[in-house]
């Protein structure tokens, strides 16, 4: 379903610049799975809401698949659409937000992926943080690594819920979906099927069918009692990683074997 144009007249790209104003705190991903209503953080993070929103209102994620999910990490989507066969089909992306790192990446949050060592390439996907992915010791801490990442809003606490449901579904590291390998989360797959490496249908695939607004007052967060955890650790240095771990930026899941987990946005 595509929300009315009038619904983000003044938060809509021109270039590269944004609005300092975006229309809608209260949203809601419609899935496969079930409905997941996000409190968007309009007055800290304008330019990234009206980033998100603008896609949306395109109707840019409509039918898009949960193409990543890494228990205890990350859910990712918003770049990739089914288009009668596999691979996935990337979706249309605009001009890179600037990055906004003010709150920090706890569980439940929403933020942006990005490309790697570029904190101002965020585009079109977004990512669910499954657990705090906040610890300074830790080389995938998000609130430092590559700028820090942008988060925008947070899941209403009981919609957790469906997020959990989709990552107990089948997570099955595979290559078709993306022609390398990613691990996501499919419907009615085993994990038989997937070391046996069986051909994943579309019915397979975890879809957001549309992004709905439930309610434009940029202040619903603040109403909710929402407060976003303020992210203290981008103003300091960021802890070097082990050279077991390796560094990087959300998107590519592994880079080489598994020397390089990341977190950037797939091209």
């Amino acid at each position: 379903m595509r929300l009315p144009h009038t619904l983000l007249a003044s938060a809509l790209l021109t270039g590269a610049v944004y609005s300092a104003t975006a229309h809608a705190t209260l949203v809601e991903l419609n899935t496969n799975q079930g409905n997941i209503k996000l409190h968007l953080f309009d007055e800290t993070t304008p330019a990234t809401v009206a980033n998100f929103l603008n896609y949306a209102n395109k109707g840019s994620y409509d039918d898009t698949v949960i193409h990543r999910a890494i228990t205890g990490f990350v859910m990712q989507g918003g770049g990739f659409t089914f288009e009668d066969k596999l691979p996935l089909t990337p979706v249309a992306t605009d001009p890179a937000v600037t990055n906004e790192p003010k709150h920090s990446n706890v569980k439940g949050t929403i933020a942006m992926a990005k490309q790697a060592n570029n904190p101002n390439s965020a585009t079109n996907q977004w990512f669910i943080n499954l657990t705090d992915n906040n610890d300074p010791n830790n080389s995938l801490n998000l609130d430092q690594q590559n700028g820090g990442f942008t988060v925008f809003g947070q899941v209403v606490a009981a919609d957790m819920a469906v997020v959990e449901s989709i990552m107990n579904l089948t997570i099955c590291d595979s290559s078709q979906l993306l022609n390398f390998s990613s691990p996501s989360p499919l419907i009615n797959y085993t994990s038989i099927q997937c070391s046996d490496n069986t051909d994943i249908a579309e019915e397979n695939l975890v879809k957001v069918m549309s992004v709905t607004v439930l309610d434009d007052d940029p202040a619903s967060a603040t109403n909710a009692g929402i407060t976003p955890v303020e992210n203290t650790l981008i103003k300091t240095e960021p802890t070097k990683p082990s050279s077991s771990s390796g560094s990087g930026s959300f998107g590519m899941w592994l880079m080489g074997a598994l020397g390089l987990v990341a977190l950037r946005r797939f091209k």
